[in-house]
């Protein structure tokens, strides 16, 4: 009917910390630590407000996100083009070793410039765009009016921001995105369009 409106809830979570620590991973498939399960149980508590879980199929999202939902009993669905950005030849190493291997300003001409500064054989951010907003955009279709949770990676989080907020892409590493980090986007249908509305970053699902 005209006029109506329908709310849809996202809850993006950021997975734990993967084994081996603080690395530019990409899309290599390590599991999460120990510490890392524990920063998501934590983060998320007993509060359980979802219909639906939506997970990235690298491990250190998908193996939480079948623990939470047979926890709970909710749905679970994978979204292949929720996985994170591929980091090319940096993939696995820590910024040390990149530092080293290349050179110590390398890592901040990427920062200032992503565009233009990507490591060798990485993925597009253009690219890695058109696959992530493609998912949104189905996902917020199939799930109309309910509340989801999102299971992904910091890349992908930036990506969504950025969507919602038109953000440029040059600017998308000035988000900051915590390990079991929580990002809530409201999404209002409005005929064939989505408003959507950034209500909080880095909170927490009680908010």
């Amino acid at each position: 009917m005209a006029g109506e409106s329908c709310n849809t809830l996202v809850d993006l979570m950021r997975h734990g910390e993967p084994a081996g620590g603080s690395r530019y991973r990409g899309q290599i498939d390590d599991p999460l630590s120990a510490v890392g399960w524990d920063q998501m149980w934590r983060a998320l508590g007993r509060h359980c407000p979802w219909d639906v879980i939506v997970t990235s199929p690298l491990l250190r999202c998908q193996a939480f996100a079948e623990a939470f939902s047979e926890r709970h009993q909710l749905p679970l669905e994978i979204e292949p083009r929720f996985k994170e950005l591929g980091f090319g030849a940096w993939q696995g190493k820590t910024r040390e070793e990149i530092a080293t291997e290349y050179d110590p300003g390398v890592l901040q001409r990427f920062y200032r410039d992503p565009l233009n500064h990507r490591p060798e054989n990485a993925e597009g951010l253009g690219d890695f765009r058109s696959r992530v907003i493609a998912g949104w955009k189905d996902m917020l279709e199939r799930h109309l009016g309910k509340h989801l949770l999102v299971i992904c990676h910091a890349g992908t989080i930036r990506m969504v921001i950025s969507h919602v907020l038109d953000v440029p892409l040059a600017n998308l590493f000035h988000i900051k995105v915590a390990n079991a980090g929580i990002t809530r986007i409201e999404c209002i249908e409005q005929g064939d369009e989505f408003l959507s509305q950034l209500v909080f970053h880095g909170g927490t699902p009680a908010a």
